[in-house]
């Protein structure tokens, strides 16, 4: 399985190489001062968000593979409903995307999206999600949800990380006994994401077209994660 960490850089050549920034710019042939003091400052990553993903992210990241060979980034999508004494409902919906930089997408939410909790409302957060949690980032959900009694959690994963390590499984069975429901996404939980997250071209909505193996890699999935939440 892909890890979410992204695989150390070659080693350099033995000839010294043109500058570059940390986002991998080439700093050669920069007249502008400011231009170059920018480049270098910006941090080597970051945590992207917005309301829809492109079309070619969704098709790649989200594919239900067994073995998700290249795809060292996580892709949350997330619906909130935050709902009053008076029952009045208030949702917001977008993605985040990691790029391994200090945090992954799972602890994002939580120091961006969701900073705090208002404790005069119930939270129903619902995660699609392109893997599962690691362990350390199944840890900060446990721990939120245990401060947080006015959260409940939702994950549908699009597959399983790392599911034979000894740690991660036992971290997925924590995550169920610290109330945070967990299941791999079916075909139509595919198809809602390509409806409510994927970007659409103006004017159109293309219809989701299921690959192959959709629904084989969902059942297959599906018993990994039954066997580990025995």
């Amino acid at each position: 399985m892909a890890q979410k960490e992204e695989a150390p850089a070659a080693a350099a050549a033995a000839e010294p190489a043109a500058p570059a920034s940390q986002n991998g710019e080439d700093l050669e042939n920069l007249d502008d001062p400011e231009k170059l003091k920018e480049l270098i400052e910006l941090p080597p990553f970051e945590i992207v968000t917005g309301e829809r993903l492109p079309v070619n992210f969704f098709k790649f990241q989200f594919r239900n593979v067994e073995y998700s060979s290249g795809r060292n980034k996580t892709f949350l999508c997330y619906v909130v409903e935050a709902q009053g004494k008076g029952g009045q409902v208030q949702a917001t919906r977008g993605y985040l995307e990691d790029e391994h930089a200090a945090a992954h997408a799972e602890e994002a939410f939580f120091n961006t999206i969701l900073p705090a909790f208002d404790p005069a409302l119930r939270y129903n957060v619902t995660w699609y999600v392109s893997s599962s949690p690691c362990a350390a980032c199944a840890d900060r959900i446990i721990r939120t949800l245990g401060k947080t009694k006015n959260l409940r959690l939702l994950i549908l994963v699009g597959r399983l990380f790392m599911w034979e390590e000894p740690d991660v499984q036992a971290a997925l069975r924590k995550l169920k006994e610290a109330g945070c429901r967990l299941r791999i996404m079916k075909p139509q939980d595919f198809e809602y994401v390509w409806q409510n997250f994927v970007e659409q071209e103006e004017g159109q909505s293309k219809a989701f077209e299921p690959w192959e193996d959709i629904q084989e890699n969902f059942l297959y999935y599906e018993e990994k994660l039954a066997d580990i939440l025995k």
